[in-house]
């Protein structure tokens, strides 16, 4: 097994997902939200977006850890822009992505549900602005949001099994 980002905007299920998953593959599972310097904390919390010179350091502890679980893990990680996944791939080089993908109405619903979390409801139209979709020459997949979290993981489970099956 490969390590593995589960990547999309604030809202989309990027913990949920992750988590589920690594508990299915019997691999280890980090949120990088866990990982923002207290700087990028504060300044999400205050409604400010993260520019990309706030993202770099950040984005060095995923690639890092990601490196160190290169025979499995998985990372909940936003990676909303191609150079942004550029960056961990340099730093781990077989890294897969699962682009969790919804509509802002299906989003903004999910987000809404979900007290406390320090990036505010304003910010996710700044995120869908800078979201990338991943291009075909990166390795990852997408699927729907507007899904259960089990069949979610049940359907990137039978997709790379069918992937590996070629």
């Amino acid at each position: 097994m490969r390590p593995l980002v589960v990547m999309g905007v604030s809202g989309s299920g990027k913990s949920t997902v992750g988590a589920a998953l690594a508990q299915r593959l019997r691999v280890p599972f980090e949120d990088a939200d866990d990982l923002h310097p207290s700087a990028n904390i504060a300044k999400m919390s205050r409604g400010e977006p993260l520019d990309d010179h706030d993202r770099f350091p950040w984005l060095a502890l995923v690639g890092e850890w990601l490196a160190v679980h290169e025979d499995g893990g998985v990372m909940s990680c936003s990676a909303l822009k191609r150079k942004y996944r550029d960056q961990i791939r340099g730093v781990a080089p077989n890294v897969r992505f699962l682009l969790l993908h919804g509509t802002p109405e299906v989003i903004a619903a999910r987000q809404a549900a979900r007290p406390g979390h320090f990036m505010p409801a304003s910010l996710l139209s700044s995120q869908f602005a800078t979201l990338e979709p991943l291009e075909p020459d990166e390795d990852g997949v997408v699927l729907d949001v507007d899904q259960s979290v089990d069949a979610i993981v049940q359907g990137y489970v039978d997709l790379m099994s069918r992937n590996e099956d070629r």
